[in-house]
Order: structure tokens, then sequence, then C-alpha cells
């Protein structure tokens, strides 16, 4: 009788594993040709979005001229959102809306009508394109105010505040949207005054704001704050822009705290890539025709996809149990 040698065995099983993961690797280097050669193919897919095409990279290159007007742009941002249908979320409501003239704040301005609220919008010197938002607004069946002036002004926060009371004799909404960015490929090229500019307009704008209007504010009225991908993860040419942004999602959350006893939601949206005039007033011509291809979906986000997040984070319908949180939506997977 003969007995097996328990390594011979083992042996045995070892040949087999080297033949089985021969074979994965075969199969996957398969796979591999395929894939490279779907990527090839990739340009002539469309990107991922609402059911429809949206516009993708190659983007126009097309540099603006601060502060940025919508109607300038080659390509104009998707702002209406044709397939939402409101259902009045925000009826009676009165919304104040800054940078409310175009991009994600026009977006926002036309979804908050539509689900029946009124709108006073906050926006620098773009009368061209504050009208039109107003045009839009209207265009729903809702009234309009636009109030032009720097957030950075205290004083232009409170008479705006003012305004909007007088207009519409209540406040409900505050959507803090106004926005400063300028890149610098170093540190060195952010002066003291560009620092200042960017912190006084993206984050003691809303403070600014903030404290003006919550005197009218009432139990299940809220604030929503327009924070940023670059606020989540920073970016190496917008260090000034990150970590304002970086505090607002920081103001976000401690004032939901605070005012949280008072019935009062705070909450922010994130944005990935948008497009709007903020990007092309800020890049070169060259690198906005790469404007979000780096995502996951491989496209920036047109305006009238940000923009019913804040419709939800706005009605208390739908988020009465929702504060303190920021909202990312940034085309990428496992953004937070």
């Amino acid at each position: 009788m003969t007995m097996s040698n328990p390594i011979d065995k083992f042996n045995e099983k070892a040949e087999a594993a080297v033949k089985r993961q021969s074979e994965i690797q075969k199969q996957q280097r398969l796979n591999d040709n395929l894939a490279k050669a779907s990527e090839e193919n990739m340009d002539e897919k469309a990107a991922p979005g609402p059911g429809h095409a949206e516009p993708e990279p190659p983007m126009p290159e097309q540099t603006l001229k601060k502060p940025g007007l919508q109607k300038d742009m080659v390509l104009q941002p998707e702002s209406l959102a044709q397939d939402y249908v409101g259902s009045a979320k925000l009826e009676g409501k009165v919304a104040i809306i800054t940078g409310g003239d175009s991009g994600i704040g026009r977006a926002v301005a036309i979804l908050f009508a539509r689900e029946g609220a009124n709108i006073a919008i906050g926006y620098l010197n773009e009368h061209h394109d504050a009208a039109e938002t107003c045009r839009l607004v209207e265009a729903e069946g809702a009234q309009c105010l636009a109030v032009s002036g720097d957030v950075q002004d205290p004083a232009l926060c409170e008479d705006l505040v003012a305004r909007a009371l007088e207009e519409f004799g209540s406040v409900n909404v505050l959507v803090n949207n106004a926005a400063f960015q300028e890149h610098a490929a170093d540190i060195e090229d952010i002066t003291e005054e560009r620092l200042e500019e960017t912190f006084k307009t993206n984050i003691f704008g809303y403070f600014h704001m903030t404290k003006a209007v919550l005197p009218y504010l009432s139990e299940g009225d809220c604030i929503i704050n327009t924070g940023s991908v670059t606020g989540l993860r920073g970016s190496r040419n917008l260090i000034d822009y990150s970590a304002t942004k970086g505090a607002i999602h920081a103001f976000t959350k401690a004032l939901a705290s605070n005012l949280a006893a008072r019935g009062i939601r705070v909450n922010a949206v994130a944005p990935g890539p948008v497009w709007t005039p903020l990007n092309p007033a800020d890049k070169a011509a060259k690198d906005v025709r790469k404007f979000g291809e780096d995502t996951d979906m491989r496209r920036p986000a047109q305006p009238e996809e940000i923009s019913p997040a804040y419709v939800f984070l706005a009605a208390p319908v739908c988020s009465s149990y929702i504060t303190g949180i920021v909202l990312p939506i940034t085309g990428a997977v496992g953004e937070a």
C-alpha cells in the first residue's frame, strides 16, 4: 500500500491555483483591451444626465470680464428646469437670494417662484441679468424685486431686507449665494487686498445678510448657504476661495445648532463645477474648454440640476427634520 505525500497534495493545489489565476489574468487582459477601445470612443457618448443631453466638454473657450454677465456667455446656462413641475411647496413664502441675477441664483429664483414664492434678489451691477431673472420669475406668476449693491456692506444687507419686507410683508427664506472667485497659481499671488475681497464677499457677506434677516424669520423658516466642492477637498488654484467655502460649511453647522431652538433650519449646498458666469470670469479661455471633465459625470452641471436641492431644503414639507447639513452635488462618486 502506497501512502501519498501530503506535500504532493499541496503542490497540486498550488498548481491548480496558479492555473486559475492565469486564466483570470488572461480574461482581464481581454477585458482591458475592450475597455480601452470603449474609452477611445467615449467622446462620442453622452455624459450622464437628467434623461436628455446636457452640454459637456469641450466647453466654449471664452473669458468674461468680472463680475461676468450671463447674457454675454456664448453657451447659455440651462436655468429653466422645464421638466420640473411645481406643487406649491413654497406657497405664500418670500425668499431673498443674493447673487440672484445669474447662474445658480437665477435657477433657484425660478424654481422658488414655480413653487409659489415671491422673490427678492441682490446683485452687484449686472442690471441686464437681474432684469432677465425678474422676467423669468414673473413668468412663473410670482413677483420679483431686484436690489443692486455689495453684500460686503452691512447697510446694503439691511436695506435689501427692508425693501423685501416693504414689498412683500415678510421674509421666510434667505439664500446666501453671492461669491467672488479669482484663481492664483501660488499663494504669493494672493495680496492682502485680494484676500479681503474674497473673504468679505464670500463669508462676511453671509454673516451680514444673516444678521439683517434674522429678526424677521420665524419658526419653520430657513437659511440656505451656497458652499462648494472646494470647501470639501480644497483647490490648488483657489486657495482663498476654498478657505471661504470651508468657512461657510462650518458657519452653516454652527448656525444651525445656534438657531435650532428657534425653529429655524440652516443648511448648505456644495456644488461641484457648474456652468455659470463665475468660471469663465475666472479661468483662461483654454482652461474653460476642459471645465468639468474631471468629474465622474465628465461634464459640468447646469444650474437647473442644482436648484431643486434648494427647493428641497427650503420647503418644510420636504426637510423639516434636516438642519446643519452640507449637501454635496459634485458629479463625483463618494464626495462628502
